[in-house]
């Protein structure tokens, strides 16, 4: 029965007449199944090298008492716990959830279990995030942030805590890291509205110190270089990566005089291209026909729209799936023999209606 008890000032609520029920310790399975403490940590940790009869007098001890290991104190007394750890810069964009989604696909087969953690877009938040993976004793991390965290990567690794950079490259840095090729990206993006006969592009973009973006940059103008001075480009800077941003650059590019107008527009993101479509729309020009528009990441969020974006993969999943195997060999090697590897994705164009058309659209 519940008891509800009244104070003077104050209710209290309460199961006080309930006694309270004591966690069973391991001695408490080791006086059950009359055996030693450590015959019970052998069954729990390598079950392998005690006898079938054994087992099951401590499995059945286990059973009867409601036993619950301590997973903090296992994994101090191995070094680090069967959990690995994916720090993600946010998960507002869904190669970041793609991510999560190929990592602990990987991760479920190898026995580890996933730990995930978002940041909001805030760095110092990741930091914190990679800081209580390591004081729980995490085997492995892989990050995946938009700003270098040189410092909290070499405090992980000297908790003996390896980490796997995904979608960050530090060439100076020696660590594993899967990548995906954002400056393929903006090339392959700026070469599909050049073959489409767009003359005039108009790259939207925000944030210089986002390394994918830049990546991205780099790419278009690569592109447009090869076009031998046929292709012009210009460079419409915003705010933010918000659509709110992308709504102002579509307000500003209507502004301008009909022969001063681009005939593409390339955004760094999906959602900043997704806005411009709208605004675009609502200010009277039709896409493609007036203004071609391309996103550059495939976001999922952004394909809700009433004219469907064309894009570029960023293989989300297959970059989670190859940062825990990278991880998971680390974890196997010994650290003085482990020798680092980068891998590189490459990107392909989804080419839809606001490139190409309804007409060709499949």
């Amino acid at each position: 029965m519940i008891s509800v008890e009244y104070a003077e000032g104050m209710k209290q609520f309460g199961t006080s007449r309930v006694p309270r029920k004591e966690q069973a310790s391991i001695a408490d399975v080791a006086r059950l199944a009359e055996v030693s403490l450590g015959t019970v940590s052998n069954a729990l940790n390598r079950p392998q090298i005690v006898s079938a009869k054994t087992l099951v007098r401590v499995q059945k001890a286990i059973e009867d008492l409601g036993y619950s290991r301590n997973s903090n104190a296992s994994a101090l007394a191995r070094g680090h716990s069967q959990t690995v750890g994916l720090v993600l810069i946010s998960l507002d964009n869904s190669m970041f959830i793609d991510i999560a989604r190929g990592a602990q696909r990987t991760a479920r087969k190898a026995g580890m279990y996933l730990q995930l953690a978002a940041a909001d877009d805030d760095p110092e938040l990741l930091d914190a995030h990679m800081n209580v993976l390591n004081e729980e004793r995490a085997a492995g991390l892989m990050i995946a942030p938009l700003h270098d965290h040189e410092l909290s990567i070499e405090r992980s690794r000297r908790a003996g805590c390896p980490v796997v950079e995904i979608n960050y490259n530090a060439p100076d840095r020696e660590s594993c890291r899967v990548l995906i090729d954002n400056e393929q990206a903006g090339y392959v993006a700026a070469k599909h509205l050049i073959s489409l006969g767009r003359l005039h592009l108009c790259l939207v973009l925000s944030r210089q110190d986002y390394q994918p973006i830049i990546d991205r940059r780099t790419g278009v103008r690569r592109a447009v270089a090869e076009s031998s001075g046929n292709v012009t480009l210009t460079e419409l800077w915003t705010d933010g990566l918000d659509p709110e941003f992308g709504v102002l650059a579509a307000q500003e590019l209507c502004g301008r005089p009909a022969s001063l107008r681009p005939d593409a527009v390339l955004a760094v993101t999906d959602m900043l291209a997704m806005a411009i479509i709208n605004e675009l729309s609502l200010q009277g020009l039709s896409v493609p026909e007036d203004i071609a528009v391309m996103g550059c990441d495939h976001n999922s969020s952004a394909w809700g729209g009433f004219i469907a974006l064309s894009s570029v993969t960023m293989n989300g999943v297959d970059l989670g799936e190859k940062a825990i195997s990278l991880l998971l060999a680390e974890l196997q090697e010994d650290p003085s023999e482990h020798v680092h590897q980068t891998i590189m994705l490459e990107p392909e164009i989804v080419p839809r209606e606001s490139t190409i058309g309804r007409n060709r659209t499949d």
